[in-house]
């Protein structure tokens, strides 16, 4: 069986004309939403990967400093987004470490609620649209068939001629209109199930990064207010060739 579908687009009635190139602009907005979407999940899972596997030497080190602009170099990826922010804060509060612990870690668990927030809503960006056109396609094409069938009886009735073979080629039209919202549809619904579970394995490995974080944050936090010294345990004089940094001492390279 052939279907020459441009004639048959020239012969629809305007309405079922509207609807086919309403159907033709919703697939064209999915297909370069999908191709955005992968394409900035691709670059941000390889820039999150670079970042983590170097930044886990400098947690431990405590090198915020280097981390913050190993971050930096990474805006591609929602990992270096939600830490670059986080250290900000964290290193704008650094000086009040020893005095007030807990207000540091305090500021920087909020700040870090914040940004995982916002990633959320930047890996789900555009998603909604996928959604819309997966639910909303086939009622259009529905629609496109509906107002074919009317034309194709408006035509019966101004001819006054019945039979099938009267009204055939005015719903074959109609039905055209119909797989072509489903053609658009499916494709859609699959598309938005696959990205809504990649965004939400990214979100998965940012929030556990970002609770690793917090958990060295408020160790690290910890030991320094056990080390704070007291009246009754003053400073340790400094041995020569170190130096003290964050009530411990240090070689000085």
């Amino acid at each position: 069986m052939h279907f020459d579908l441009i004639k048959m687009f020239h012969e629809m009635d305007w309405m079922a004309r509207g609807v086919t190139l309403v159907l033709l602009a919703m697939g064209v907005v999915s297909l370069a939403v999908a191709i955005e979407r992968m394409v900035a999940y691709a670059r941000s899972a390889r820039q999150s990967l670079l970042l983590s596997s170097r930044a886990a030497n400098l947690i431990i080190d405590r090198d915020y400093e280097k981390l913050l602009n190993e971050a930096q170099q990474h805006g591609a990826s929602h990992l270096g987004r939600m830490l670059v922010p986080v250290l900000k804060v964290y290193l704008e509060h650094e000086w009040q470490v020893l005095d007030k612990p807990a207000v540091v870690v305090e500021v920087v668990r909020r700040e870090l609620a914040r940004k995982l927030e916002e990633s959320s809503t930047d890996l789900r960006k555009g998603l909604s649209v996928l959604a819309s056109v997966g639910s909303v396609a086939p009622f259009v094409g529905l629609l496109g068939t509906v107002v074919g069938i009317i034309a194709a009886f408006g035509k019966i009735s101004v001819t006054g001629s019945g039979g099938l073979s009267s009204v055939a080629g005015g719903i074959s039209e109609a039905l055209i209109v119909t797989a072509l919202g489903l053609i658009i549809a499916i494709p859609a619904v699959l598309i938005f199930n696959a990205l809504s579970t990649r965004a939400d394995k990214i979100q998965q490995g940012i929030v556990a990064s970002g609770g690793e974080f917090m958990d060295h944050i408020e160790f690290s936090q910890q030991l320094l207010e056990e080390a704070k010294p007291t009246e009754d345990m003053p400073h340790r004089p400094l041995e020569p060739g170190m130096e003290r940094r964050d009530g411990r001492q240090i070689a000085v390279s």
